[in-house]
């Protein structure tokens, strides 16, 4: 039997809500000292624990602050889990934050190499599919602007280019297909269904019920750092309401 491409194992994620307000790091660091600093434990997850087989498309669905993208993030590397593991059997492409892994004074065709030396992809094969990249994002005009003037749209165009050229076995997509136009939106749903159809597996998140039924074919619902359903979309969704 195939192993898993993703396993999260009772992974739980504490943050700590410092109560005071400093200035300055020395400030901070004085108080520490002093033990004057004071923090609320905040369990963004707790106890979360999943299986996603190669080739499966998975939603993560749930209220703002439930921890979809503590998730993601934690299934990325982007964050360790206070307690639990995961495991992630290939390579993985996140599109988690709009603007990560860019340098907003640069351009374009500049960011085009920053992101991809960060996902891991060589400088040739960026030059061999720079003008796929242009083709995708449609920003042929723009590559040589610096992307401090791009509007979200522009930057989600980029990024999904830059992420997607290359199929990955993992792509993480977190709410950025809810920026730009409709069109575009369709473009991108168009390229998923092209990497699902290679193997790729996708884990995504959205507010959006049609995105969801549109490129997956499972969903697990949190609520409040916990797991409370994980099976077919449309059941997912029901509950998801029904909060």
């Amino acid at each position: 039997m195939e192993n898993p491409i993703v396993e999260v194992n009772n992974v739980s994620m504490m943050f700590r809500l410092y109560r005071e307000n400093v200035d300055s790091l020395k400030e901070f660091l004085i108080k520490k000292v002093k033990r004057q600093i004071t923090y609320e434990e905040f369990w963004a997850l707790s106890d979360i624990s999943f299986q996603v087989n190669k080739g499966e498309s998975v939603a993560l669905i749930g209220r703002n602050g439930c921890g979809k993208s503590t998730l993601l993030k934690t299934i990325a590397g982007v964050l360790k889990p206070t307690k639990g593991s995961v495991h992630i059997n290939g390579t993985v492409a996140p599109m988690i934050e709009l603007g990560a892994g860019f340098d907003m004074d640069l351009t374009a065709r500049e960011n085009v190499f920053l992101n991809g030396a960060i996902l891991g992809y060589p400088k040739e094969m960026l030059e061999e599919n720079m003008p796929a990249i242009e083709e995708f994002s449609e920003l042929h005009q723009f590559m040589d602007v610096p992307i401090k003037n791009f509007s979200s749209g522009m930057l989600a165009r980029l990024g999904f280019a830059v992420a997607t050229i290359y199929t990955p076995d993992i792509l993480i997509v977190d709410e950025i297909l809810s920026v730009g136009d409709y069109r575009f939106q369709e473009k991108c749903h168009a390229r998923i269904h092209e990497m699902l159809e290679q193997g790729t597996t996708l884990l995504f998140v959205s507010h959006s019920i049609d995105q969801v039924k549109k490129v997956c074919n499972r969903a697990i619902l949190l609520n409040q750092g916990h797991m409370l359903f994980d099976g077919g979309v449309k059941e997912a969704w029901n509950r998801y309401d029904s909060l």
